[in-house]
């Protein structure tokens, strides 16, 4: 088992402000200027005065990026049925649309296997691959794909779309709609997209560097146990139920604001390969001399994260660590074995839906 990376970066709302101020003040050090954003807060119902309990209207923050609108204020509580009801669709979409993927690569895989019986499918398929044998660079990109393990094959997409969001975040000209759609935060218009966008967000190098090297370590084990299709499913499936968390606590602490990064989704690999593998010992990055057991770990994670909430901690999301894990922990115990299975009533249907197989 790979080494447990105790530099395991957090969704937050303050964390993700004070990444911005650090970022500031490097670039007015270096270029000697002194620009400054207001990010202005708004309510949407001026006229509640309870939005007079949530922080000051405006905050005055150092920054290259110009036009950023954070809403805030009253949290209507009809966004938590919003938010509800779009976790548990996306939730059933995603077991769904991992179920249909599993179904189509086994059908693909029979397919293949009876066309090369047929000579004249043998001699389409010999073109076929003269041509891919003439464009080396596909060749390589194929026998680099070929030597990676099944949980690299899974981990290198979800690792792209993150890099990919990572770079869009350097680009000034969309900071509002990153911050619009790419941020979670229950206060704001789009509610919804962005609990499932969120979750490849990430605003500094070292939040992107530290959960992609959390995600690779347990990936491999995750996958060798689950699969790459129900990984999958448990992947998207805890990173929006860890928003919805968030959401949740914010509306009740009256605390809106934004959050954004994979460590919900993360959180819900790591609690699964830990009660999974209790006894696998990890250590801690840089100080590979100490081990401990993977159930003490993810006991220690939760515990932190529950004080967190308890204390009203407000340097990272504990909220969402919670959610995501205890979704990781109800998969290992109940759902993988209750839940997982049922999908075959689904692909039955599938099955009658697509009909026979061409030859």
């Amino acid at each position: 088992m790979p080494l447990l990376s105790v530099l395991f970066c957090q969704r937050t709302a303050s964390g993700f402000r004070s990444v911005l101020l650090h970022h500031a003040r490097q670039s007015l050090s270096k270029s000697g200027t002194d620009r400054q954003l207001t990010i202005v807060r708004y309510n949407r119902n001026a006229r509640n005065t309870r939005t007079e309990s949530f922080a000051p209207r405006q905050t005055v923050v150092p920054t290259e990026v110009q036009g950023i609108v954070v809403e805030s204020g009253y949290i209507h509580p009809s966004t938590i049925w919003r938010s509800l009801l779009f976790t548990t669709a996306f939730t059933t979409g995603s077991f769904i649309g991992v179920s249909i993927w599993e179904y189509e690569t086994i059908r693909s895989r029979a397919m293949q296997a009876l066309r090369s019986k047929l000579s004249i499918n043998w001699f389409k398929e010999r073109v076929k691959q003269n041509r891919q044998e003439m464009e080396q660079w596909r060749k390589d990109l194929t026998g680099w794909w070929n030597k990676l393990s099944p949980g690299e094959r899974i981990f290198a997409p979800i690792c792209a779309l993150n890099v990919i969001v990572y770079g869009l975040w350097r680009i000034p000209s969309l900071a509002p709609t990153m911050v619009r759609y790419f941020a979670s935060n229950p206060a704001a218009k789009a509610v919804c997209w962005p609990m499932f966008l969120s979750t490849f967000s990430h605003y500094s190098l070292f939040h992107i560097l530290a959960n992609m090297y959390v995600l690779h370590s347990f990936s491999h084990a995750a996958v060798a146990t689950l699969g790459r299709e129900q990984f999958l499913g448990v992947y998207l499936s805890a990173g929006v139920i860890a928003s919805f968390a968030s959401h949740v606590f914010k509306t009740l602490t009256r605390q809106p604001g934004l959050s954004l990064g994979a460590s919900g989704a993360i959180m819900g690999i790591l609690a699964y390969v830990c009660n999974q593998y209790p006894d696998t010992q990890l250590s801690i990055l840089f100080l590979p001399m100490y081990t401990f057991s993977a159930g003490a770990a993810i006991k220690v994670i939760m515990g932190i994260d529950l004080a967190g909430v308890l204390l009203g901690w407000r340097i990272f999301d504990h909220a969402a660590h919670l959610g995501g894990a205890l979704f990781g922990l109800f998969w290992c115990h109940f759902g993988s074995q209750h839940v997982w299975p049922l999908r075959e009533h689904f692909i039955g249907y599938w099955h009658e839906l697509r009909g026979p197989p061409k030859k």
